[in-house]
């Protein structure tokens, strides 16, 4: 399901590479004359991670075995240096592949001067690399992915391993070996092992497909890839879909924690592209530094557009997402969806609308992306110091529409205690948590009067009691002192705090003294004939912080009103 998606994915896209070809980052050109001759290096990368790509045949799966890719490769193939000890057998293999290519193309003018650049000693050339500025950049900088080297000849804008004249790209012919694709269905070339698809994490030589031997999975007398043929076609056609969205600027993917998480649509149509830039802005973490949120209300539009069906989707097409995470040699899914679009875009709309809750702030800014919710639950606010399963199981929870984990709730109330702060997003959180696990009483997204749940009422009076010493006082010492205690344990603070009101209350005008004796009075006639509650479960504590938040923000509401009256 997953390779038959992939494979479906790089037929879908019509600028991929061809059969044959990939687009490689090379970070670092060797300039040369038409005689050879070697004139200086030329750096490529975009910044201190990433490099330019370049279009070129596709590179050579090694293994232990001496390989040399074509007409580009690293530092110990291409010119001989290594800091890692002897690398004169891979700087041989290259240059022999070299004289291959020159043998077959007499006549090409770049790789007679690339031919040319290897009858020089390597030591002399070794001599004037070193002699470049660019050469201690270079050593420093060996080990990373685009430390890959590639010719330039001296005015030409196209290096070598692009030019397509050279690239000898060879073609799938009949074979009595031809066996049923099981990607495809279709019959071709069985490959024996797969192409490497590195992620964030593992080894330069992962692979999502990868076929030991002796191991317990060779039989009938087949070994390796023939024990589930996969055509080089097909095998072809998924790695370059897989390496195209892992590529570094990729906006089809998301990268949480040891976890990287690739998505797209099954079509190329309007939909699917809202909806892959949709995901990318909830999850992707490289866009808009300073406002992460900022096109989280265009994210809530496009779902809305597609389950409403003013974006047009047929019944086939689906949305993908896949979890990967590195495992030894091999790459693990550790999460796999395939939903029809407007199901997909059903839960989205889900997450969004248990997330809502009152908000009376002028700018009112989204808190529904996952950077937000995280950053809610940890200490100092950043979201890159959530607990290592948290972001995973917040994500799952969005897409397959179960209820968010118990550990982002308890996080939550936890973070409130500590920090005697309840915002929207933290109110938001304990609303969605608390609706999922329980349909049969959802909370509303305003204050609801309706509600009689024990922990949302003494939230509701709380509130009341700290607004009337804010008025009276401009000051919130009860909110400082009891908040902790009057949410876990109510019957026991209470009744000083409600003394204490009648007091503060003797501050106001007889006017505001009446008004807030009424809402006092209806949150309490709620109250159970037994009292206030001795103790109030984690649940019922949430209850409570929710109850205080939405009657806070009717104060607010109630204010706007009355100076608009006014």
């Amino acid at each position: 399901m997953i390779l038959k998606a992939l494979y479906d994915y790089y037929y879908r896209c019509s600028d991929l590479p061809r059969k044959g070809m990939e687009l490689k980052e090379i970070g670092f050109l060797i300039v040369i004359d038409k005689d050879g001759h070697f004139l200086r290096f030329e750096d490529r990368r975009k910044d201190k991670k990433q490099a330019q790509t370049f279009l070129v045949k596709k590179h050579i799966g090694r293994t232990s075995a001496l390989a040399a890719n074509y007409l580009y490769d690293n530092s110990g193939y291409v010119f001989g240096y290594s800091d890692k000890g002897d690398v004169m057998a891979q700087y041989h293999t290259f240059k022999d592949n070299v004289s291959s290519i020159y043998e077959a193309h007499r006549d090409n003018n770049d790789i007679i001067a690339v031919y040319k650049f290897y009858q020089q000693e390597q030591a002399e050339i070794l001599e004037q690399m070193q002699a470049d500025p660019l050469w201690s950049d270079i050593v420093k900088n060996l080990s990373k992915k685009y430390s890959t080297f590639s010719f330039l000849i001296e005015g030409d804008t196209k290096i070598v391993a692009e030019k397509i004249e050279l690239l000898d790209i060879e073609e799938e012919t009949s074979s009595a070996d031809q066996q049923v694709c099981i990607v495809s269905g279709k019959k071709g070339i069985v490959v024996e092992t797969t192409t490497a698809t590195m992620i964030p994490g593992s080894q330069a030589t992962a692979k999502l497909v990868a076929f030991q031997v002796s191991s317990g999975y060779d039989s009938y007398g087949k070994s390796k890839g023939g024990n589930a043929p996969i055509s080089e076609e097909a095998e072809f056609a998924y790695t370059t879909a897989l390496n195209h969205m892992l590529r570094s600027d990729s906006r089809n993917k998301f990268l949480i924690g040891n976890r990287t998480f690739l998505f797209w649509a099954s079509k190329d149509d309007e939909a699917g592209k809202q909806t892959e830039e949709s995901i990318f802005n909830m999850f992707g973490f490289t866009d808009q530094e300073d406002d992460p949120n900022k096109n989280i209300e265009q994210v809530r539009k496009t779902f809305n557009a597609i389950y409403s069906g003013s974006l047009r989707t047929s019944l086939d097409d689906k949305f993908y997402i896949l979890g990967l995470a590195p495992n030894s040699a091999r790459i693990a899914v550790t999460y796999w969806s395939e939903l029809p679009l407007k199901d997909f875009a059903a839960r989205i709309l889900r997450h969004f609308e248990d997330m809502e809750i009152a908000d009376t702030r002028k700018e009112k800014k989204p808190y529904v992306g996952l950077r937000s919710i995280l950053a809610a639950v940890t200490l100092g606010g950043k979201s890159s110091d959530a607990t290592p399963n948290l972001p995973e199981a917040v994500i799952k929870s969005i897409f397959q529409g179960i209820p968010y984990p118990y550990t982002l709730f308890a996080g939550c109330i936890r973070r409130i205690r500590a920090e005697q702060n309840l915002n929207i997003t933290r109110a938001a959180i304990i609303k969605a948590y608390l609706n999922r696990i329980d349909n049969q009483h959802k909370i509303n997204v305003m204050l609801d009067d309706k509600n009689t749940n024990q922990g949302y009422l003494c939230g509701r009076l709380f509130a009341v009691l700290d607004k009337i010493q804010d008025e009276a006082n401009n000051q919130h010492s009860i909110r400082e002192r009891y908040m902790n205690s009057a949410s876990s344990t109510p019957a026991a603070v209470f009744a000083t705090i409600l003394n204490l009101s009648y007091h503060h209350s003797d501050k106001l005008n007889d006017g505001r003294k009446v008004w807030f004796e009424k809402i006092k009075q209806e949150i309490v006639d709620k109250i159970s004939s037994d009292g206030f509650p001795a103790h109030l479960d984690l649940q019922d504590q949430g209850r409570f912080f929710v109850g205080y938040y939405q009657q806070t923000q009717w104060f607010y509401t109630k204010k706007e009103e009355q100076t608009s009256e006014e």
